[in-house]
């Protein structure tokens, strides 16, 4: 019943507090005029760290009308961490895996990285991706928000993560952290360095592409 409940809601809205929840002027509009939610129709709410509840759409504002549910996060969270690709691409790998469930998305500089964020620029870089990843768990009705790190050394992470590497042994159940490499591939060092290898397929897969192998393929082991 949780689910079908998210699933059939008009709109599905992050809010700071779902004990009493308000939604801002930007959040109204999207809900009753970009979604065209009318009143009586159910918005679910969520709080991005598992706690959710229905609420009633009325002339311009939403009422509870049901108690608070917790979803239990996993026992064993599922991490990706990857290399950063060009362009917007961590926009679509952040995208696509909180639509996945995924619980840490970590963003490395690996050796051979061609993509550096400066200090700088790296608050600003995060700050938008979790835009996405709040956008992203309101389209595909999830209660858990990814927590989104970095970047950090690849060298750092590694040590307990299974890097993607073609030829390793498939991803199985006891692996819980993949990091995957830039288009250049990892070094020598970053390979010796890591946990273990797996494979995520016998083609060249892109960062992004990878990424979501991964994260699909870890998902399903704890199903």
């Amino acid at each position: 019943m949780t689910s079908e409940v998210l699933r059939g809601a008009g709109a599905h809205v992050l809010v700071d507090d779902v004990d009493a929840p308000s939604l801002a002027d930007a959040e109204l509009h999207h809900v009753f005029r970009v979604l065209r939610v009318g009143p009586g129709a159910t918005v679910t709410v969520t709080d991005g760290a598992g706690r959710w509840r229905p609420c009633r759409a009325g002339n311009g504002e939403i009422e509870p009308i049901g108690e608070v549910n917790q979803v239990a996060r996993r026992d064993r969270p599922i991490t990706v961490a990857c290399s950063i690709p060009k362009q917007d691409r961590p926009e679509w790998i952040v995208q696509k895996l909180t639509e996945l469930g995924v619980d840490r998305i970590v963003l490395l500089h690996a050796e051979r990285s061609v993509v550096r964020w400066n200090p700088d620029r790296a608050d600003r870089h995060l700050a938008k991706l979790r835009r996405v990843a709040s956008e992203a768990l309101q389209q595909s009705r999830g209660v858990w928000l990814p927590e989104i790190e970095g970047p950090v050394p690849a060298m750092e992470v590694l040590p307990m993560a299974a890097a993607a590497e073609p030829g390793a042994p498939p991803i199985g159940v006891d692996h819980r952290v993949v990091a995957i490499g830039p288009e250049g591939g990892w070094s020598q060092a970053e390979i010796a360095a890591a946990a273990t290898t797996v494979s995520i397929g016998d083609t060249v897969l892109r960062v992004e592409t990878a990424a979501i192998v991964a994260a699909a393929r870890m998902i399903m082991h704890t199903e």
